[in-house]
């Protein structure tokens, strides 16, 4: 393919040969870019501990550097180690003969805790996924999240009332609390989606602003109205316990529950086979590409790009009432930013919806890790957040080069212009021509 940027002589610009080896790379080649990648954040990471323990003040110092015997009072391989290490409840003997730890079982507190919140970022990972598929910027999955887990906590409380106590009513509540929770949120995320068609809204600057407007009416909502009597936080009451997912073999304690992550890859392998391989998926996936040209196809492109939002809304939302059945219980105002985390794992991910488990679990690790880094070394938990942006920054650097080239029209991924619908923000991983 010709370079659209050529210097005067005719010869392929300084950038266009800077950024055309990130663009034409095979699926096997991104991955060994992004472990690459991993790796080189390492690194870096071990440098910046090494750093914050030389300024730090200790009375012993963590670890001693060989040969120039300088102190520190960080130890850059213990944070690493327990980073990840704990994460997954420490099957790894460390310092101890043999690799494994032979008391280790999966099922134990730490994998709990990264489990869960893996779950809950496969969701919002997904709505994510869907929004930039289509070539839409979904910043608001965090506002579908609230609006669908007040609609889950609300719907889930006043049917109970109706049913008669016991697992068959709780298989129920939480089938029909999730389709609520999936209405809000796809009621909430077709707002910017008919504002962008139809108006031609900026859905950035759209779903931003809905973030807030839904935090704060829910927060009202239910300080005036739905709070739990007595409660010193603005809350609702709690669900039933049958109504919540069974937290079967993991430790209660890690409200983590296998059958929601199962729910959850069944959602990603559903949606792959939506977007890859139905008419409303291709019609999705060529308005991302170029809406124009979809259109002189035959796409409605307008009616695609509300659907889009409302789907993306709509998994947002079960987002939302996963949270409220399967971690906290009922909805509270302090909600942690999982929409917003969602937006790193679908970059991670390619915008891929196969590539968002990976992506959501390692973002489960290195949350969970943090949390051990924490309870178990010195390690302020400001150093231990730069870490877990720098990981993730590294990682998303080859799709970065990727989308940079694309606008650019360098190598096979095609420029702004393309009308390759495989060729799309973070397409299935096809090889780009050459």
């Amino acid at each position: 393919m010709s370079d659209p940027n050529p210097d005067a002589d005719g010869d392929p610009s300084v950038f266009a040969r800077v950024v055309a080896p990130f663009v034409d790379r095979s699926v096997a080649e991104r991955l060994v870019i992004s472990v690459a990648a991993i790796f080189l954040s390492i690194l870096v990471g071990f440098a910046l501990v090494l750093v914050s323990g030389r300024i730090a003040e200790c009375s012993t110092a963590a670890w001693t550097m060989p040969i120039t015997g300088l102190g520190f009072c960080y130890n850059p391989f213990e944070v690493y180690v327990v980073l990840f290490n704990g994460a997954l409840g420490y099957p790894f003997a460390v310092g101890d003969p043999g690799l494994f730890n032979p008391g280790w079982t999966p099922f134990n507190l730490s994998f709990g805790l990264t489990l869960s919140e893996t779950t809950l970022l496969i969701f919002t990972g997904l709505s994510v996924a869907v929004a930039f598929r289509a070539g839409l910027f979904n910043i608001g999955t965090q506002g579908q999240l609230v609006v669908g887990a007040l609609a889950t906590a609300l719907t889930v409380l006043a049917l109970a009332p109706l049913l008669p106590a016991g697992p068959v009513a709780g298989l129920v509540l939480i089938v029909v609390g999730t389709a609520a929770g999936a209405v809000g949120g796809g009621l909430w995320g077709a707002i910017p989606g008919a504002l962008k068609a139809y108006a031609d809204a900026n859905e950035v600057i759209t779903t931003i602003m809905l973030n807030f407007v839904a935090a704060n009416v829910a927060y009202v909502l239910v300080l005036e109205v739905f709070r739990a009597e007595g409660s010193s936080v603005v809350a609702t009451r709690y669900v039933p316990e049958y109504a919540q997912f069974p937290s079967v073999l993991f430790p209660a304690s890690t409200d983590f529950a296998l059958i929601a992550l199962l729910v959850g890859v069944a959602f990603i392998g559903a949606l792959y086979y939506f977007v890859e391989h139905t008419s409303l998926g291709y019609d999705l996936r060529t308005s991302g590409v170029q809406a124009a040209a979809a259109e002189y196809g035959g796409v409605n492109a307008k009616l695609t790009t509300v659907r889009a939002m409302t789907l993306s809304g709509a998994l947002g939302g079960i987002g939302g009432s996963v949270w409220v059945l399967m971690s906290e219980g009922r909805w509270m105002a302090s909600i942690p930013d999982l929409g917003f985390d969602g937006i790193t794992v679908s970059i991670l991910a390619g915008n891929n919806p196969i590539g968002v488990l990976p992506a959501a679990f390692l973002f489960g690790i290195l949350k969970g890790g943090a949390l051990e880094i924490g309870f178990r070394t010195d390690v302020p938990t400001e150093l231990v957040a730069v870490l877990r942006g720098l990981i993730i920054l590294f990682v998303a650097m080859p799709e970065f080069f990727r989308m940079i080239g694309r606008y650019a029209g360098v190598g096979g991924a095609g420029g702004a212009g393309s009308t390759k619908p495989d060729e799309s923000a973070g397409g299935d991983g096809g090889e780009a021509d050459a």
